[in-house]
């Protein structure tokens, strides 16, 4: 795909890697919440295959719509954050090269959503978000910041999830 700059193929395993990552963390709220539902986790698994050298395919695709499909049907915040970053994860296989703000969701939606998910899990202290959005900083490699910083950033929003991402791209951004 024709874009307003370049990825390598390993660029997008390196951001799928970061975002499964957070996905796999969190998994365990949507199952907990949907047991029998195995679209969430067959995305991460899609996830996984593409990060440890597959090719990307229609399985990354398909997986990533039936998470988010997931999303939609949870019956929490937390399990709908976790079933969206496990489609999130999977389809960072197919991130896009051009610039515009909202593809860095592609890339950092899915560790703003597991800050959300901790504070939730605290009785929604911000301190434990901003551990989770700290630990994620640390996590993320020189690559994956190389890339971050081929897009605008992270378009500020009013919701929580939105306010963790414009963080943790702010401080991505600082740290090159």
């Amino acid at each position: 795909m024709a874009g307003d700059f370049e990825l390598t193929m390993e660029e997008p395993r390196v951001v799928a890697r970061f975002v499964v990552e957070s996905a796999q963390d969190v998994l365990p709220a949507f199952e907990a919440a949907v047991p029998g539902d195995p679209r969430p986790r067959a995305a991460i698994d899609a996830a996984w295959e593409f990060v440890n050298g597959a090719r990307r395919t229609k399985l990354q695709r398909l997986t990533a719509l039936d998470a988010h499909r997931a999303a939609q049907a949870a019956g929490s915040e937390a399990a709908r954050l976790a079933a969206r970053s496990a489609g999130d994860a999977a389809a960072a296989a197919y991130l896009h090269p051009i610039s515009r703000a909202t593809q860095v969701g592609h890339i950092l939606r899915a560790a703003a959503s597991a800050a959300r998910i901790a504070e939730l899990e605290a009785g929604d202290d911000p301190a434990v978000g901003e551990t989770a959005i700290e630990q994620a900083r640390r996590r993320a490699t020189p690559t994956l910041v190389a890339v971050l910083s081929r897009y605008p950033p992270a378009p500020t929003g009013k919701n929580r999830v939105a306010q963790l991402m414009s963080k943790l791209d702010a401080s991505l951004r600082a740290s090159c």
